[in-house]
């Protein structure tokens, strides 16, 4: 009996141990499911339990239960540490605290929608088929249906191929179609990023410009520049782990103004010194793109009507945080023809059928590579620039998102691909999916 009573206090006191040290981890855990969750119904118009099975099927997430009603999502982990997230038109889906005010009235971007009757990418009408000699279709087909096989692996849900002019390949897994939004998560910096070249093309800043922090402007940080924070070597400590707390997970889960938290950190190297992938960085890019407007409409309103609407991306949402940010780090939606047409516009080099939305140079700023990146990152992009891709030309360069969501522009090739899905490497072997395309366009 003693034995048996000493086993049971060892036993309570290990649980205890293991929910004191992990008890802080539910509020991610709750968060990240009741975030994505919501999202991915009131945006993406899916199924709930094709959500659950899959989108949150990830270690700690699965933990999570998450309830949805008319317009909200609450996730907690066997009732514990509820989060709920909640749908607002216009600026899609948002944590929210105890101290938000759901009731509040706000702002929402004003859209500006049209039907044309051009072919795509400027149209909505699918051009007649066009046989191109340099394209081996029965190689191309089966490069992209290679990218589907071991589906409980390779998990793509969605390919396409753009060409001169023409998508030449489109493929989706069950349950998706052209018109299903997917989250581009890491994808949207480049969203942000293509922003600044506009305003860069339009006068209105310049990019070795000090960043206008106000509380840096008394040390070091002073000498940080919008070029810096493109380049994610501003020298600001930061931690990008998802898989504990960290920087990140505390700004993505638990901020209520995401543009503050690079912004509070500290310098431990001088600008240029390091190179260190930020989500933080991004969101302080996006307040800074928000000081450039006099009003909150204008600055709701310019991502649309300078960039996404422009080109017709119409099922693109950008999210915000509970202070009315877009969170220019992770969370843009859109249907894959539309993540297409950012690519082609880089194809293009910033022009639109016939409208120039930022200088050619600034894609040579874009695909310059940043030092200490080892060649493969630019200005919010990635790059190939010293052969990460073995089997794929170097001028190649990305929107890359986490679970391998990527747009793809080879210039040499005159080539966009899309590839979305639940997996990157070493699940998905990027390489070997652009080296099988490639082969089939001569």
């Amino acid at each position: 009996m003693k034995f048996i009573k000493r086993l049971l206090i060892i036993t309570l006191i290990a649980v205890a141990i293991i929910v004191y040290f992990n008890y802080p981890k539910l509020n991610l855990i709750s968060g990240f499911a009741s975030k994505n969750m919501a999202s991915s119904v009131f945006i993406a118009d899916r199924n709930p339990d094709a959500i659950r099975d899959n989108d949150n099927d990830i270690p700690l997430v699965t933990l999570a239960e998450v309830k949805i009603d008319e317009n909200s999502a609450i996730g907690s982990v066997y009732g514990l540490m509820k989060r709920k997230s909640i749908y607002r038109e216009g600026l899609g889906c948002v944590l929210i605290n105890d101290e938000f005010d759901s009731t509040k009235p706000y702002l929402k971007p004003n859209r500006r929608f049209f039907n044309s009757e051009l072919a795509f990418p400027y149209g909505n009408s699918m051009p007649k088929d066009t046989i191109f000699e340099n394209v081996n279709y029965p190689k191309l087909i089966a490069a992209v249906a290679n990218s589907f096989s071991d589906p409980e692996i390779k998990k793509t849900r969605t390919v396409l191929v753009y060409h001169k002019n023409r998508i030449i390949a489109e493929k989706y897994v069950d349950g998706f179609d052209e018109k299903t939004s997917i989250l581009g998560w890491s994808a949207t910096k480049s969203i942000i990023a293509t922003l600044y070249g506009i305003l860069e093309y339009q006068g209105k800043i310049a990019l070795n410009s000090p960043a206008p922090i106000a509380a840096w402007q008394t040390d070091d940080r002073k000498n940080i520049t919008l070029n810096h924070l493109l380049r994610m070597q501003s020298g600001l400590a930061w931690e990008e782990d998802y898989t504990k707390i960290s920087d990140v997970t505390k700004m993505l889960f638990l901020a209520t103004d995401m543009t503050k938290a690079q912004a509070e950190k500290e310098a431990i190297a001088k600008p240029t010194e390091v190179w260190n992938y930020s989500s933080g960085t991004s969101n302080l890019l996006t307040g800074i793109l928000r000081q450039q407007f006099k009003t909150e409409q204008e600055f709701l309103d310019f991502p649309y009507s300078a960039l996404i609407d422009k080109i017709g991306m119409h099922s693109m949402v950008l999210e915000a945080d509970m202070a009315g940010n877009y969170v220019g780090s992770s969370y843009a939606w859109a249907n894959t023809r539309d993540w297409a047409k950012f690519g082609i516009l880089y194809l293009n080099k910033g022009n639109w059928n016939g409208e120039q939305l930022f200088d050619e140079k600034w894609i040579q700023y874009i695909t310059k590579p940043t030092a200490h990146s080892k060649g493969t990152y630019g200005g919010h992009f990635w790059l190939n620039a010293e052969g990460k891709y073995p089997d794929v030309p170097r001028d190649m360069f990305s929107a890359n998102g986490f679970q391998g969501q990527r747009v793809f522009i080879i210039p040499s090739k005159d080539l966009v691909i899309v590839r979305t899905g639940l997996s990157e490497e070493p699940e998905f072997d990027m390489n070997t999916f652009l080296r099988e395309i490639l082969s089939a366009v001569d």
